[in-house]
């Protein structure tokens, strides 16, 4: 599959490339970063961080094809988005962060402390690195 696949499906739709809707999405994640930051990590609360966590790189993701002029129906095609922009390795983590999401929201999967952890310092390096390459105009 590829991401002009997205676009033939209707999955994705071009659109003009809105710059006040990437910087609501990028200071809107950022926000939310900060507010999982004083959230304490425990048991009760792993399944909701690791959501809330995978939400927030989808919001920088959607804020780069948003500057790109794409408006996206498909978390899954954010992965096809990332890889069409030579961002192989970030459409690998974000698509793994993205099952797991999925696993957790859709299948009542549960998560440990140290497995979400993990995935949110992974998850705030690739929103950290992207943000730099895509969205440090902003």
């Amino acid at each position: 599959m590829t991401f002009s696949d997205f676009l033939k499906s209707g999955s994705v739709r071009k659109s003009s490339r809105d710059v006040q809707l990437a910087r609501s999405l990028l200071t809107t994640a950022h926000e939310d970063l900060a507010f999982l930051d004083t959230v304490p990590l425990d048991e009760k609360a792993a399944r909701k961080m690791m959501s809330n966590y995978y939400d927030t790189l989808r919001a920088i993701v959607e804020a780069m094809a948003v500057l790109d002029g794409y408006k996206v129906y498909s978390h899954e095609a954010f992965t096809f988005y990332l890889k069409e922009k030579g961002e192989s390795l970030a459409a690998e983590k974000y698509d793994r962060f993205r099952r797991i999401r999925n696993r957790i929201n859709y299948y009542g999967q549960n998560i440990s402390v140290a497995e979400v952890a993990e995935h949110a310092e992974g998850i705030q390096k690739l929103i950290r690195t992207l943000t730099e390459a895509y969205l440090k105009d902003l």
